[in-house]
């Protein structure tokens, strides 16, 4: 049992199923046939499969690349996820586009048993859960050279590898710590910076953040968030979020950039966002917004007035998806350049 969404990603199959922004959510793929390059050891963005469970139109049973060890099939059954294949997912995907993502449970049969009925109704709707500190480390680790000189701390919320991967690619090794970890325990690390990470579940559900992220901004540390970690910038600094529709899941979506009118066709994975529009985000006068969605008009960037501090809504690691906005982790480098050498 788990919420039912969508994703529009024609490939990258490996990297949903293990990104923890799915924990508690039955997927949705919409590309027709699925599992055909097999999985790998390399693409997990996490340690394991973390999706509720994955709905399909056609299940490859065969696969056909050089990186490839194991059939998805395989792969998933290891990790007891279970797979509803032959389904007419574009007929299923068009009515959570009509009506808004669901609860559901997958079972055998063709009608569903009263046991699956109980367990629907037990299921909890995703609004006020909070799934960050479900999949967030319990221990603290270091990812990259331990010598390097730039030190980021990352709080996983639900980190995703491939972001650690580019932090370790920008010179850096990142401490990820727990998302619950005090502020003061991470401005003790003098940190040149500190990343937000995404992760699942309704924002305002993780209580503890906003407080820490304050604590640590004001302090002038720059702060960079991602998905949930946007979203709990918003939150800190006095903006509200609202549960979409049926969210923004795949590799297409249109963002607009307000600064330069470049539009960035973006990764995303999300089922809130940040209240407000171009014009700005009430409750929160500090916070220009600086990013738009331009199929919904939804907020997918802001950044902090004077202190060193933005987010995105949307993936620019991008895995799977496209890498046009891969640059703000050079942003966010130069910012923490600047503090290191102020």
């Amino acid at each position: 049992m788990a919420e039912v969404v969508f994703t529009t990603n024609m490939s990258g199959y490996q990297e949903v199923f293990t990104d923890p922004s799915y924990c508690g959510q039955i997927v949705v793929m919409t590309t027709p046939m699925v599992g055909n390059y097999g999985t790998n050891e390399e693409d997990p963005e996490s340690a394991s499969p973390q999706v509720s469970g994955v709905i399909v139109r056609e299940l490859s049973r065969s696969f056909s690349n050089w990186r490839a060890g194991e059939g998805l099939a395989d792969y998933l059954r290891r990790a007891n996820i279970p797979v509803l294949h032959d389904v007419d997912t574009r007929r299923l995907t068009r009515h959570l586009r009509t009506v808004g993502v669901l609860r559901g449970v997958m079972g055998a049969g063709k009608e569903p048993t009263a046991e699956a009925k109980a367990l629907l109704e037990a299921c909890p709707s995703m609004a006020g859960l909070d799934l960050a500190t479900v999949v967030s480390t319990k221990n603290q680790y270091v990812w990259g050279d331990p010598k390097a000189k730039q030190h980021i701390v990352a709080y996983d919320y639900g980190i995703k590898h491939n972001i650690l991967r580019l932090f370790e690619s920008r010179g850096c090794r990142t401490t990820v710590v727990p998302s619950q970890t005090p502020a003061e325990d991470v401005i003790a690390m003098k940190p040149d910076g500190v990343f937000l990470s995404n992760g699942p579940g309704d924002p305002e559900a993780v209580t503890y953040a906003p407080a820490a992220v304050k604590a640590i901004a004001a302090e002038g540390i720059p702060v960079f968030g991602i998905c949930l970690g946007h979203q709990i910038l918003g939150l800190t600094f006095g903006g509200r979020t609202f549960k979409l529709p049926y969210g923004h899941r795949g590799g297409n979506h249109p963002v607009k950039d307000l600064a330069t009118g470049k539009v960035l066709i973006t990764a995303q994975n999300h089922g809130f966002a940040v209240e407000g529009g171009a014009d700005g985000i009430p409750g929160a006068p500090d916070l220009e917004v600086t990013n738009l969605n331009l199929n919904d008009g939804s907020i997918e960037g802001l950044k902090h007035r004077t202190l060193a501090v933005f987010g995105v809504q949307y993936h620019p690691e991008a895995a799977p998806g496209p890498h046009d906005a891969q640059g703000l982790f050079d942003d966010f480098m130069a910012a923490v350049a600047k503090r290191r050498t102020a």
